[in-house]
């Protein structure tokens, strides 16, 4: 059964955020990940290679793998059907939102103002990923944000990086951050695997 999205982002304090260009790079990168200690990974459908990549990492043991960057209803069906166990979106969209639910589908809405969290509160959210995290104005601008909904938690993401992680995970709103710094372009497993225990061992 695919745990609900509260206790998906407490899994860890980082959800890697991934741009897979080769699906046979996916299932190397996954099991060096899982293997440091990052299970849940979100697979960014910003390539042509993002859905087969999907499919390839649900086969490592112990990956939970989500589907990012979903930007209407007719991606959202695409994810679920290669296997996304969980879903995060750039913006919030009533139509990937009532797909989700009716679905089951966990899912992690972006929002950056005070009215796009009512309107997510309004369709029964509570969860949120505020993105893009610095340019929205960074922790100062979360704090603020926060303050007056006390029953949301949020993944920021967007310019995060492993020096400022621990900043944000200190922030009792945040349940953990995304991070594209865990997999950089080039890696090799070992390095991969690495970022990945440095990340996983963060305090929140």
């Amino acid at each position: 059964m695919t745990p609900d999205i509260d206790t998906i982002m407490r899994m860890a304090p980082v959800i890697p955020v991934l741009v897979i260009e080769d699906a046979h790079d996916a299932r190397p990168i996954a099991e060096a990940l899982v293997a440091g200690g990052l299970r849940v990974l979100e697979v960014t459908l910003r390539t042509p290679a993002a859905l087969d990549a999907i499919r390839r990492m649900n086969l490592v043991p112990g990956a939970i793998v989500g589907a990012g960057t979903v930007i209407n209803e007719a991606q959202f069906e695409e994810a679920h059907a290669a296997g996304a166990e969980f879903v995060v979106a750039p913006g919030l969209s009533d139509n990937v939102a009532r797909a989700a639910s009716r679905l089951g589908v966990p899912f992690l809405p972006g929002v950056a103002t005070a009215g796009e969290i009512m309107h997510g509160l309004d369709l029964g959210l509570t969860h949120f990923k505020f993105f893009p995290a610095e340019a929205a104005g960074g922790l100062k601008a979360l704090k603020a944000l926060a303050a007056p909904f006390a029953q949301c938690r949020f993944c920021p993401t967007g310019g995060i990086t492993a020096e400022t992680a621990p900043e944000w995970l200190a922030h009792p709103s945040v349940l953990c951050v995304g991070g594209s710094w865990i997999v950089p372009k080039g890696a090799d497993m070992a390095q991969v695997r690495a970022l990945a225990e440095q990340a996983a061992a963060l305090a929140r």
